[in-house]
């Protein structure tokens, strides 16, 4: 692979990677978890079960999984950029599909679309992101985790809105929230589709670059784990918060915790994620997570939840940049589309079963408390599945 061209000011490496990053804060901060801030006054209002609701996000799931197998072939046919920009597109019209109607159909369609537009773009941006850090070899790590940070701009700024939208036009006013994240995710894609990300360099023929998955079969384990253990605590924390007594101001400053984490994410793990062991740097941040996933366990005070949301997000956006990093050390740069792919659908598979299998165990149980018990374990587990991902052979 060639090096790009030394950047001008206007396409500075660290400015490029943050404005991808606007994908990843459309299709995964908004698109994907904002439906947790709206999904108590949905399941109230539209009669709901906790399994009914934990499919909005199984059908999400499951459409960013079958973006994520189409991914390398839309990368051939499209470009990377092109397939960021329509990707992010996707996504915002699914927003405001769910703003048009209380039907379950087309509001598990919206969701369908939101997954298909995540995954696309969230490949194609990771792949490009990586292509543009190369620029700068001494600081890839950190630019690559610029791009991670993005779902938390997404995560802070919906849950500035979100709930104080629904204290103010009140229960029923779920379908106004979907308004105002629509709004809010086409003002953060102007830049994404003015932004010249059309990079000279090239990274092959991705989609013509075979993957093997039995040398990297435990990690691919483990990052489903993570997958399955992440989305019941991002899906169902919310309503756990709301349960025991949160109002719109505590659901606000759970959230925008998260969401705070991933600006200093870069700085808190930039060491780790430089760790070329294998899946070393994976286990040490997925274990991190699996602590903040935990606590709740422990107790419902302000205190408790505020240290879990703020443990658990520095650790959650790292997760992913840490398989991208993996890939990146292990692989040569034509493959990285299809690895980042490769990750991308084991952790899809993992959070397409996650939502609808913890929602019928909270069901079964009667109590969210099980589902975050269910949440943590996973998590634990996917850190030690890891640990045992080594080193591969490079190839040129």
């Amino acid at each position: 692979m060639h090096a790009p061209d030394r950047p001008s000011p206007l396409t500075h490496p660290a400015r490029l990677i943050l404005i991808l990053s606007l994908g990843p804060t459309v299709g995964l901060g908004i698109g994907r978890f904002a439906y947790a801030l709206v999904l108590p006054d949905m399941r109230d209002t539209l009669g709901w079960s906790y399994s009914a609701a934990g499919f909005m996000n199984t059908i999400n799931a499951a459409g960013y999984l079958a973006g994520a197998l189409a991914a390398s072939r839309l990368i051939k046919r499209f470009g990377l950029a092109a397939t960021v920009r329509w990707g992010t597109l996707a996504c915002v019209l699914s927003l405001a599909l769910c703003a048009f109607s209380d039907n379950f159909i087309v509001l598990s369609f919206a969701r369908l679309l939101a997954g298909l537009g995540a995954a696309a773009g969230f490949v194609g941006g990771g792949a490009l992101a990586a292509t543009i850090a190369q620029s700068r070899p001494e600081r890839a790590n950190f630019l690559l985790s610029l791009f991670y940070a993005g779902p938390g701009v997404g995560i802070l700024s919906s849950g500035l809105v979100a709930p104080f939208v629904l204290q103010a036009f009140g229960p029923g006013s779920w379908w106004i929230v979907w308004w105002a994240m629509t709004l809010l995710a086409v003002a953060m894609t102007v830049p994404l589709l003015l932004a010249p990300l059309d990079m000279s360099a090239s990274i092959g023929d991705a989609a013509a670059t075979k993957f093997a998955i039995r040398p990297v079969l435990i990690y691919l384990i483990g990052y489903f784990l993570f997958g399955a253990g992440y989305i019941a605590y991002m899906t169902f924390m919310i309503a756990y918060v709301r349960d025991a007594g949160g109002g719109a101001a505590a659901q606000s400053a759970f959230w925008s915790l998260i969401g705070l984490s991933a600006f200093v994410t870069p700085w808190v793990w930039r060491r780790v994620l430089a760790l070329d062991r294998g899946g070393l740097s994976t286990t040490i941040i997925l274990g991190v997570n699996a602590i903040g996933a935990a606590l709740p366990i422990f107790g419902h005070s302000a205190f408790l939840l505020a240290i879990s949301a703020l443990v658990f997000g520095v650790a959650f956006f790292a997760v992913v940049g840490s398989t991208t990093a993996f890939v990146r050390f292990n692989y040569p740069p034509a493959a990285w589309p299809a690895g980042i792919a490769a990750m991308t659908i084991a952790f899809g598979i993992g959070q397409t079963l996650g939502p609808i299998a913890v929602g019928a165990v909270t069901d079964a149980m009667g109590s969210l408390s099980h589902a975050l018990n269910v949440s943590a374990a996973m998590l634990a587990v996917g850190a030690i599945a890891a640990a045992f991902q080594g080193r591969l052979a490079r190839k040129p």
